[in-house]
């Protein structure tokens, strides 16, 4: 008996064996069967594992008030961190806050609790630390009440149709204004610092060369601080740009021209944004926001970024200022333990807020004076006589220090100028900011996205690696590369609506 189409029918043959059936092939192994084998250890190891090794270190340390709330800090920002890697979304944002929150807030200060010792002298009393570590933990909580209702409210498709404008994507012609932009700029820099060998030598190197080039004068360093920005941040937005078409487009990897760039574009950055020639945390900027614009979609790589993260930066980072100075003037860091290093370099945030408290106990708040430093950072010392220094340098001259390139991380900036309350308000808008941008990401890099030329999809990963900078602080130093890179962002930037037409 056949079928209608001549094919036998299904089941056992008369006289003969059974067809043996087909195996279907093993299936992968799903995110979601991995995160549950991963979610305990993970789990264990940042909110119990580590925090218990650190309190096993021997050390001077008091175990007071201050030594529980740094505890409870440390467990709770290392159980956020947890859930940003176990995540079945990616949070770029929220997951870099809560990486840096444990690292530099959690992790090195109570290491430095334990051990007794502190990279930055302390000088006030020891209450001025508790309330420091109180209200970082203050802020970490508002910052997630901040996500939580974002994640309540949501997102709206903004439609040419709706009157909201299109999805804003790069056109093509201001594109190729970036690349000559930046190809130009990074000429510029490389000239006038002598050429490219002087980026392969060493920090001191550089901030020599800046200082022979005449743009420092009059003791201000917006000259300095343009020359070091327009060399270094559109030569990165036009290789992330370019990067993303390659990974995005099979017309664009066919392109000759396309690929030529983006190889031009990866030399001009491999001079002006090494590790050798720039500071870490802007190098960190630049892996992190190539890797997370080179594999969009890659759940993988996300959490592979947070999770080696926390290991290199307890690692590694301390040890990452070999280039800082030449080889007279380096110091190796000598210790016998890993959590040493933690403890007497970098990490020093947490005790420069709590020199800021006494600071401000002896002068007052700012109301505003800073951050308004921070807004209008290219305006000279010569026309603004008392325009505001770095929060960390003021904290630093008035501490009597002779090096005052010390951090002041958000929490401080905030409280400076608006105390408690500015600063529970400030972080539960960033954490607001954060969901929601993450949220929008999330739908830009998806398939039913802009496409290669998605703006947004280039933004989030360099504010991702952009945030390192904006939480250690100071502000003031922070904002010249962020402004750089809006106005660079603004000159591609274009709305466009799905069919390409831009909404009238």
């Amino acid at each position: 008996m056949t079928s209608v189409h001549g094919a036998p029918p299904p089941g056992p043959v008369l006289g003969g064996r059974p067809p043996s059936p087909v195996e279907p092939p093993a299936k992968p192994m799903s995110w979601a069967m991995l995160s549950r084998a991963m979610a305990v250890p993970l789990i264990l190891g940042l909110v119990c594992f580590l925090p218990a090794l650190i309190a096993a270190q021997p050390g001077s340390g008091i175990r007071d008030t201050g030594y529980w709330l740094q505890l409870v800090l440390t467990c709770y920002s290392g159980a956020r961190l947890a859930t940003m890697i176990l995540s079945t979304r990616r949070r770029l944002l929220q997951g870099v806050f809560w990486m840096f929150v444990y690292i530099a807030m959690g992790v090195a200060p109570f290491a430095q609790v334990v051990i007794g010792q502190t990279p930055t002298p302390m000088v006030g009393p020891r209450s001025d630390l508790v309330t420091a570590i109180a209200l970082v933990l203050v802020g970490c909580a508002a910052f997630d009440l901040g996500a939580l209702l974002a994640s309540r409210r949501p997102l709206r498709r903004r439609t040419a149709a709706r009157g909201g404008g299109g999805r804003a994507t790069a056109h093509p012609v201001r594109l190729r204004l970036l690349v000559l932009l930046a190809f130009a700029a990074s000429g510029y820099y490389v000239l006038k610092l002598g050429g490219p060998a002087v980026f392969f030598s060493s920090r001191q190197e550089i901030s020599a060369s800046v200082a022979e080039s005449g743009v420092v004068s009059g003791g201000s360093n917006v000259g300095s601080a343009f020359l070091k920005g327009f060399g270094t941040v559109p030569a990165l937005l036009a290789l992330l740009f370019f990067t993303r078409r390659l990974v995005t487009s099979r017309r664009a990897r066919r392109a000759p021209s396309t690929v030529l760039v983006w190889c031009a574009l990866l030399i001009v950055n491999l001079v002006v944004n090494n590790p050798v020639s720039n500071a870490r945390y802007w190098f960190l900027t630049v892996l992190v926001s190539l890797l997370f614009t080179a594999f969009p979609s890659s759940a993988a790589m996300y959490r592979s970024v947070l999770a080696t993260g926390v290991i290199g930066a307890l690692v590694l980072f301390p040890y990452a200022d070999r280039f800082r100075y030449d080889d007279s003037g380096y110091r190796p860091v000598e210790s016998s333990s890993v959590f040493e290093p933690l403890a007497t370099k970098d990490y020093d945030q947490t005790v420069m807020f709590a020199n800021t408290i006494s600071w401000v106990d002896t002068r007052g708040h700012t109301l505003g004076r800073q951050l308004a430093g921070s807004a209008f950072f290219f305006v000279p010392r010569a026309a603004w006589s008392g325009k505001p220094e770095d929060t960390g340098v003021r904290v630093g001259q008035w501490m009597g220090m002779n090096m005052t390139n010390l951090s002041a991380p958000l929490w401080t900036e905030l409280w400076v100028d608006f105390a408690a309350p500015g600063m529970i308000g400030g972080f539960a808008l960033l954490g607001y900011a954060a969901a929601r941008t993450d949220r929008r990401y999330a739908r830009a890099v998806s398939r039913d996205g802009p496409g290669p030329g998605s703006v947004l999809a280039i933004a989030a990963p360099l504010i991702a690696g952009y945030t390192f900078i904006l939480l250690r602080g100071p502000l003031l130093q922070a904002a010249g590369k962020l402004a750089i890179a809006a106005l660079c962002l603004a000159l591609v930037t274009s709305f466009r609506d799905r069919n390409g037409q831009r909404p009238r």
